[in-house]
């Protein structure tokens, strides 16, 4: 008995295990199928993850590509819209036009049919005074038909002589003021010889007169060539041992006479020799006006100016202005100008600055259209002058009103320098201002490379550019320049004009 409750405790225990053991094993089964089914949902969810993502950029991709192609197609159209604006723009401008047109058409005819009908009033008019007169014509015998013709041309004829005297009446009161100063001028022109002469020629002393001919050279050509690069007149005549050197311009009168001089020296004249000399001469021409600067500021007593104003002021000593020299005439007026400042208590410098370069636009006035003040004025404002100064400058003519009183100092100061006994030549200026325009004429022609106004006047070389100017247009300048001249200058006599055109070809032997 006991032995089978053992056997049935056992059973009891052993079913108990085995339930145990079946629930422990149901358990972990659904527990390893519950972990599988969430690595599996975990795996669905992240593949859905991506899938969605990969849809958005899907997506967003697509929607950028239907962006830009709506904007593209958006551009399209405005650039479509743009030109047909363009276009349409275009005719309304075309219309408004052809609109304006047919108006002023319409207004021109209009006025046109008002005038025809006035032209035909009129002609009614005459139609029927004519028949009238006719009428009355048929009357008349021949002798009073002529006789009455006679008297009425004899009427209109007298009419139109005292209109016409009325017209050369007036039109020779407004030239006869102009012509009579022509007159005068020519007149003091040609009584002023000698002193025309003494500004206008250099004497060159030969050592012998058989330079003479060795300075004409072959067939004039040494001769032509220092005429050509200097633009002066050289002159051999029957005066002994002597050549003159005629010119307007004292700068290349001194250059032909240097040349001259250092040609005698060497003894060898031939073109090369002749256009070294020159050169040479032009370089110490350059130097004289730099000392020539220099000096007259030291005697002034003024400092600080800038070297290209000290070339440009040593300039003025080869320049006459009424027979005046010019750098000779600034050093009074700056002399003048600092005992007028000293007097009533300006500044003594400054007065001094402004009028020893009053006239400093006389150096390059030939080069700078304008009055010589103005020049001068801008050319002190490039070179950092004090006010003051430029007023002194451009206000000494009365051209530019005064802003400071240097401005009005420098005047007085200018008048009394050029109105002292025996300064000023008026014969001289007008002489070498004709000149200098005739030169200008010559100069204002295409192809021009530089002219040269020589025999006081009485000719003007004109040097071209043979790349510009071939012979025929050579022969064609000269006329219209003597066409030129005849309309824009008043001179004596007559001009003489030569073209001159010259090829070098130049090489070197090595």
């Amino acid at each position: 008995m006991s032995d089978l409750l053992v056997v049935g405790v056992v059973a009891l225990v052993a079913g108990l295990v085995g339930f145990g053991v079946a629930v422990l094993l149901r358990r972990s089964i659904s527990l390893a199928s519950e972990s599988a089914a969430r690595a599996n949902a975990d795996r669905l969810v992240a593949e859905a993850t991506a899938r969605q993502k990969e849809i958005i950029l899907e997506a967003k991709d697509e929607a950028l590509k239907v962006a830009k192609q709506a904007e593209t197609e958006n551009r399209e159209r405005r650039s479509e819209l743009q030109r047909y604006e363009t276009r349409l723009d275009k005719k309304d401008e075309q219309l408004d036009a052809k609109i304006a047109q047919v108006e002023e058409r319409d207004r021109r005819l209009g006025q046109r049919e008002a005038t025809l009908e006035e032209e035909r009033a009129k002609t009614m008019l005459l139609q029927e005074e004519q028949r009238v007169e006719l009428a009355r014509v048929a009357a008349l015998t021949q002798d009073e038909a002529r006789t009455q013709l006679l008297d009425r041309v004899e009427v209109e004829m007298r009419d139109i002589t005292n209109r016409k005297v009325r017209d050369l009446e007036a039109e020779a009161r407004e030239h006869s003021d102009a012509k009579a100063r022509d007159l005068i001028t020519m007149a003091l022109s040609r009584y002023a010889a000698e002193h025309t002469a003494e500004h206008t020629v250099t004497l060159v002393p030969l050592p012998s007169d058989d330079m003479k001919g060795r300075i004409i050279g072959r067939e004039g050509r040494n001769i032509r060539t220092l005429e050509t690069l200097t633009g002066v007149d050289v002159i051999i005549d029957d005066t002994p041992e002597a050549v003159v050197v005629s010119g307007f311009d004292p700068i290349r009168r001194q250059v032909a006479k240097r040349a001259l001089e250092r040609l005698l020296v060497d003894g060898r004249i031939h073109p090369a020799r002749i256009e070294d000399s020159v050169a040479k001469a032009r370089t110490e021409i350059d130097q004289t006006v730099k000392e020539a600067g220099e000096a007259a500021i030291y005697e002034v007593g003024i400092g600080g100016i800038h070297s290209d104003l000290v070339r440009l002021l040593g300039r003025l000593q080869f320049r006459t202005s009424y027979g005046q020299n010019v750098l000779r005439h600034c050093i009074e007026v700056g002399h003048v100008a600092g005992m007028l400042a000293a007097e009533i208590g300006y500044d003594v410098k400054t007065m001094k600055q402004a009028g020893l370069l009053h006239d400093i636009g006389k150096a390059i006035d030939h080069e700078v259209e304008g009055p010589h003040t103005i020049i001068g004025g801008d050319l002190l404002r490039r070179y950092g002058f004090p006010q003051a100064v430029i007023d002194g400058v451009v206000g000494h003519h009365g051209d530019v009103e005064p802003v400071t009183m240097v401005g009005t100092l420098i005047s007085a100061a200018d008048a009394i320098s050029a109105a002292r006994p025996g300064a000023r030549s008026e014969v001289v200026s007008n002489y070498i201002q004709r000149l200098q325009e005739l030169e200008g004429v010559a100069n204002s022609f295409p192809g021009v490379e530089k002219s040269f106004a020589i025999q006081a006047g009485r000719e003007v070389r004109v040097m071209v550019k043979p790349n510009e100017i071939d012979d025929l247009s050579a022969a064609r300048l000269a006329r219209d320049m003597a066409q030129k001249i005849q309309e824009t200058l008043q001179y004596p006599g007559q001009i003489k004009i030569t073209i001159i055109r010259e090829t070098r070809a130049v090489d070197y032997a090595k």
